[in-house]
């Protein structure tokens, strides 16, 4: 098995609804993914299996050839699958930088002591330098709560992603970020990610930010894969167009998008 991810006939059923029915997904080193699909399609439940949130009720998921179905999202994490959400999962009445610095604690050096963390010089110098790479050091010692959601985002993400993953699962990064944040947001996160050679699968309803950064689209509707594969032959599918997208496809920023995989 040479692919990064892979899954096999991944179902999840609730009572008698059905969230995801038999999906079947491969995906390669380096890949950036833009899952797409109106709200009850199964995108942030397959994250949700993905990342272990939830085992599924049949169906397997393999990551690096290891069978992790139902492995709990910590382990995970250390193994190398990282996963932001829809919300971001801070802690508000702490500094940004403190929540960098819990995340490292967490993550990357799970086995210290709580009560020693905080006041580890090392720790709070690597916890800037993180922020620093994310661009968003000027706000370390801002309470969360008083910092824009575009920050929030970068921080949510920072901290998912601070023990250097192999695969990142981002829920709606844009979601809840204003116009004029969006796009920097993005390219920032993905041109950092396409730089470390990191595979990246993004949940997005934004089309214009899948043209545009994703180098292969996956498209759900019911549970369901009706389309995967380069981002013009997805738009321009006719289920996508009739049951996501709701017009006809707009040329993409570029083919296959514009960090498109070589």
């Amino acid at each position: 098995m040479n692919d990064l991810l892979q899954c096999t006939g991944v179902q999840c059923r609730f009572g008698d609804f059905v969230a995801t029915r038999g999906i079947h997904l491969s995906v390669r080193e380096s890949e950036v993914i833009g899952i797409i699909g109106a709200n009850g399609a199964g995108k942030t439940t397959l994250f949700n299996v993905l990342s272990g949130y939830l085992k599924p009720t049949e169906g397997r998921v393999w990551f690096r050839g290891v069978d992790v179905t139902g492995v709990p999202p910590r382990v995970l994490a250390r193994r190398g699958i990282a996963r932001s959400f829809q919300v971001p999962q801070l802690f508000g009445s702490n500094t940004v930088c403190e929540n960098m610095m819990i995340a490292l604690s967490l993550l990357a050096e799970p086995r210290r002591s709580l009560l020693r963390r905080f006041s580890d010089r090392d720790l709070i110098d690597q916890a800037r330098v993180i922020l620093d790479e994310y661009d968003i050091a000027k706000h370390a010692d801002t309470v969360v709560v008083k910092v824009p959601q575009g920050v929030r985002k970068l921080l949510d993400i920072a901290m998912a992603t601070c023990a250097s993953p192999d695969l990142v699962l981002l829920d709606e990064p844009t979601s809840g970020v204003s116009a004029d944040e969006k796009d920097g947001l993005v390219s920032r996160l993905i041109g950092r990610f396409r730089e470390r050679l990191t595979t990246v699968i993004f949940i997005e309803h934004d089309m214009q930010v899948v043209r545009e950064y994703a180098s292969r689209v996956i498209a759900l509707y019911e549970g369901r894969i009706i389309a995967d594969g380069e981002v013009a032959d997805v738009f321009a599918d006719a289920d996508v167009v009739r049951f996501i997208t709701g017009a006809a496809a707009e040329p993409s920023v570029s083919a296959g998008g514009r960090y498109a995989s070589a």
